[in-house]
This record gives structure tokens, C-alpha cells and sequence, in this order.
């Protein structure tokens, strides 16, 4: 993991009762739940696609600026699907794709692969992120 005086920004997002904000309060959103029928709002899946097509358009703008000046163009889609293992685990399926206007296939493959590689949930190599849950108690 980097050094922590190198992270560039830190946010916290809390949900509970069907609902999640941001700790600014910059945004704000009712959650929906297979769970839950009755509720309405985002369900996990689109928030999980929004959080992996947000994280992966950053790397994506970044090295367009490496590879051409049409940085502006570029656009993420991200497909998240949640399932459960036999084992009653859920598991998550995501799928993002990049494109940009005005480049030639060369130079579009050149910005997937070197998105893919800067961000931190890179298709190739899942050791280079960390996940742990444990229960809250102030300490990380």
C-alpha cells in the first residue's frame, strides 16, 4: 500500500436506513434493496457500476492525456452484476468498457491498457488492491 501522505483524496460514505450520503453531503441518494421490495432508489449494483465507471474514467481521462489531446471525449461504461456462490457469498461481476472519439484502434488499446494498469481494481492484478471489513470502533 502507498505511503499515506501519498493518497491524493479521502472520502467517507455512510449508508443505513435505506439511504447514503457522503460525509460533505455532496451527495445523497435512496437505496433499494431485492431485500427489500418495497424500498426504492439505487439498488448495489448501479452504485457499484457508477463507483467502477467514476474510478476508471479518471485513470481513462489520464492517460488520454498521454496518448492524444482528446482527453474531453473520453467515456466509461461499466456493467456490475451481483449473483450469490452455492455457498450463499455474493459475488460480483463488472465489466467496463472505454471509448473516445477521434482515435484509431492503436491509440484506443494503448488508453485501455494503460487505464487498466493506473487504477487501483486493474482486470489483470487483483493483489494491488486491498479490501478488509471488520466491525467499526474508530481505528483503522
Amino acid at each position: 500500500m502507498p505511503d499515506p501522505s501519498s493518497w491524493l483524496n479521502e472520502a467517507t460514505a455512510t449508508a443505513s436506513g435505506g439511504h447514503v450520503r457522503t460525509e460533505d453531503g455532496g451527495w445523497s441518494t435512496a437505496l433499494a434493496s431485492p431485500l427489500a421490495p418495497h424500498c426504492t432508489g439505487l439498488t448495489p449494483e448501479q452504485l457499484l457500476a457508477a463507483a467502477f465507471a467514476s474510478c476508471l474514467h479518471h485513470a481513462a481521462v489520464e492517460a488520454a492525456g498521454e496518448i492524444t489531446d482528446e482527453a474531453h471525449t473520453v467515456q466509461v461504461t461499466a456493467e456490475a452484476k451481483l449473483g450469490r456462490d452455492d455457498d450463499g457469498r455474493y459475488r460480483a461481476d463488472v465489466h467496463a468498457s472505454i471509448s473516445s472519439v477521434g482515435l484509431t484502434r492503436e491509440q484506443l488499446a494503448d488508453l485501455v491498457e494503460y487505464a487498466d494498469r493506473i487504477w487501483p481494481f486493474s482486470s489483470g492484478d487483483a493483489s494491488r488492491h486491498r479490501l478488509t471489513v471488520t466491525p467499526a470502533d474508530g481505528r483503522r
